[in-house]
């Protein structure tokens, strides 16, 4: 059973709707940071799903294959991938960013509660 585009694009924008729910509800440095990670993940979802065409082949040449134009073979675009592996490369740096400031605001606050965060008299 192959799934179509529209219900990947169906998938990802309720799972972009949950991180959305969760970054904006949570008042927990961590809860939100894995918010904004699953926006991330339907973001790179959907991107993937938009290069894939129903019934194509990989983006790989073999010799069966008789290329006589671009346009003859079809095959699914391989740049929407390219640049998922790239945003999760970029994605997983900024999470890392992210850790690290929370543990800052920790050691800080000795809270993670976000609306907490303020009330320390500062030395």
């Amino acid at each position: 059973m192959m799934i179509d585009n529209r219900t990947l694009y169906i998938y990802s924008f309720i799972i972009f709707l949950i991180g959305i729910y969760g970054a904006i509800t949570n008042r927990n440095l961590i809860k939100i940071l894995v918010s904004l990670s699953i926006i991330e993940t339907a973001l790179n979802i959907f991107l993937v799903s938009t290069g894939y065409i129903n019934g194509s082949n990989p983006p790989i040449l073999h010799s069966g294959m008789k290329l006589i134009s671009p346009n003859s073979i079809n095959i699914s675009d391989p740049l929407p991938h390219a640049l998922v592996l790239t945003a999760i490369v970029i994605g997983v740096g900024t999470t890392a960013i992210g850790i690290g400031l929370t543990i800052k605001l920790y050691n800080h606050y000795k809270t993670l509660n976000v609306n907490r965060m303020g009330d320390k008299d500062e030395l």
